[in-house]
């Protein structure tokens, strides 16, 4: 039986891909405590690898149908560290996106919003960000776009999606770093 984000997606027309697996020496995502952090998505789909440079060979509507497949990727990513039930994803609480373009594009944020309006709409509340979104940076790796994010989960006992595991980093609070109050 599929969960709420899961009907929501196939209302979408979208049906989530296996967790695709690392293709270098990295881990797909990090737990720390109740947040995952999902490693650089690149926007693979069933017909392939999706490349192309902005501004040269590709229009900002497939950059944008770029960043959506990439951000399906993280969903997927999600719902394995989630041990298959994506419905215990709380938010996406960061998505920070590269962009493969030429020097005089500019148009970067409308191509990382097809990641954006995706998750929204996937996602509902959850999917909206509550801080502006990152600014998009080109793409330093050639034609692979990427993105990556970082989701809440809900850490309730038992039912806790993350667990701890070996990847572990420390966070510094927003105070100690001297920016005042958590946004």
């Amino acid at each position: 039986m599929h969960g709420n984000f899961e009907s929501k997606l196939a209302q979408l027309g979208v049906t989530l891909p296996d967790a695709p697996a690392p293709a270098a020496n990295y881990v797909p995502y990090v737990t720390v405590g109740d947040l995952v952090h999902v490693s650089g998505q690149i926007p693979g789909t069933m017909d392939g690898l999706i490349t192309g440079k902005l501004g040269a060979d590709m229009a900002t509507e497939e950059g944008a149908e770029a960043a959506k497949a990439c951000a399906i990727n993280l969903l997927a990513q999600v719902k394995a560290a989630c041990g298959g039930d994506l419905d215990r994803l709380v938010r996406v609480v960061k998505l920070t996106g590269f962009v493969n373009s030429t020097a005089d594009y500019t148009e970067q944020p409308q191509v990382i919003n097809g990641a954006s309006n995706f998750l929204a709409d996937a996602l509902g509340e959850a999917g909206n960000m509550r801080v502006p979104p990152y600014q998009p940076q080109p793409c330093p790796w050639g034609s692979q776009w990427k993105l990556k994010a970082s989701f809440k989960s809900n850490d309730a006992g038992s039912a806790r999606c993350f667990p701890a595991g070996p990847y572990c980093a420390p966070r510094l609070s927003w105070r100690r770093r001297g920016r005042g109050k958590q946004p």
